[in-house]
């Protein structure tokens, strides 16, 4: 009758049709994880058994090799970032301020970061480049020219950032 029925019994032939199942999930689960989709504003990052590659995937749909690579989606829209920070100034005054740091990452390099640094970059680079920043920017100044002379000592952050 078939390669599913019994010709002798026209009985199902459970082993085949169960065999049968489970190998078109597979192919099935096979050719949905060959495709990977970066979506706007953001860069992929191509992971091929742990080894960060150094093309670096644009917008759009790609095919990967499923169960060897892997993408990271790691974003370079222009995001917020804001830091609590205090120093001392010039006269030993205790400030705090919290600073606002608008960035993003060069998309050219987002493979790099994601490499070196992770994910948790920001925990990692800005929030301590920052306090350091604004560390070194108080002890130039005392209490009443930080609020005096708001303005420079803004804008000597902004540069040294």
């Amino acid at each position: 009758m078939g390669i599913f029925w019994d010709s002798q019994n026209d009985e199902p032939r459970w082993g085949r049709i169960v065999f049968a199942i489970v190998a078109l999930l597979l192919l099935v689960v096979f050719v949905l994880a060959s495709f990977v989709t970066v979506p706007p504003g953001h860069r992929g990052v191509v992971v091929r058994f742990g080894a960060v590659q150094e093309h670096v995937l644009g917008e759009g749909l790609y095919t990967i090799q499923p169960f060897v690579e892997h993408v990271e989606t790691m974003s370079v829209r222009t995001e917020k970032y804001e830091v609590k920070a205090s120093a001392a100034s010039k006269d030993l005054q205790d400030t705090k301020t919290t600073v606002a740091l608008n960035f993003h990452l060069e998309a050219n390099s987002v493979n790099e970061i994601f490499q070196k640094l992770g994910r948790d970059f920001e925990t990692t680079i800005i929030a301590p480049s920052v306090q350091e920043v604004v560390k070194a920017t108080a002890a130039n100044f005392n209490a009443e020219e930080l609020i005096t002379n708001r303005a420079v000592a803004k804008k000597q952050i902004e540069d040294a950032l």
